[in-house]
């Protein structure tokens, strides 16, 4: 399965691409940042990381696109700004047809080094033992990218299998609704 994750940010979005399988050491295709300038009006640099992305899915061909969830912080103008580069993230990853997900900060944490408090040097330093790499990716926001790369290739089977428990109840929700349906105009 090969993995596109992105640290959304409206300056700089984190960029992971990883190839591997659930029980393999994964491999490292890209780290890499897109950066936007902040002298652009708002539309014209989400323009930019759109296009960036659209780039990376034709060149990579992920399977699968995960994204940081955007979470609350003090800095209001921070977070409106992830969420607009986390929203074109969703809507590029749909538009190519991929399995897009959404991870917590807090469930990348746990999933690289056991503890969902750990910071940024513990997370760089398990990526780099995991990747087998010479040194934690660069910079941070790329790090942090493949960190999410890696989790949502370890956590996939096991949200896919969720899916699918889910799709098989409301299908049989709605086999006992046809059913009762059916019931119901025969004794009328």
């Amino acid at each position: 399965m090969r993995v596109l994750a992105v640290d959304p940010g409206l300056t700089r979005c984190g960029i992971g691409i990883i190839e591997g399988a659930p029980g393999r050491p994964p491999k490292l295709l890209l780290a890499d940042v897109i950066r936007t300038p902040t002298d652009l009006e708002t539309g014209q640099r989400l323009a930019r990381i759109e296009s960036s992305l659209v780039a990376y899915v034709s060149e990579y061909r992920p399977d699968a696109l995960a994204v940081e969830r955007v979470f609350a912080r003090r800095d209001v103008s921070t977070i409106i700004g992830t969420a607009q580069a986390s929203g074109v993230v969703l809507l590029v990853g749909t538009r190519a047809g991929l399995s897009v997900a959404q991870h917590t900060p807090t469930e990348v944490k746990a999933a690289i080094t056991g503890s969902g408090r750990a910071d940024k040097a513990q997370v760089g330093a398990m990526v780099q033992r995991i990747l087998k790499l010479d040194s934690p990716p660069r910079p941070a926001d790329a790090a942090d990218a493949v960190a999410l790369a890696v989790c949502h290739l370890w956590r996939a089977p096991a949200l896919n299998r969720l899916d699918q428990a889910r799709l098989r109840a409301e299908l049989g929700q709605g086999v006992a609704r046809s059913r009762a349906r059916t019931a119901e105009r025969r004794e009328a």
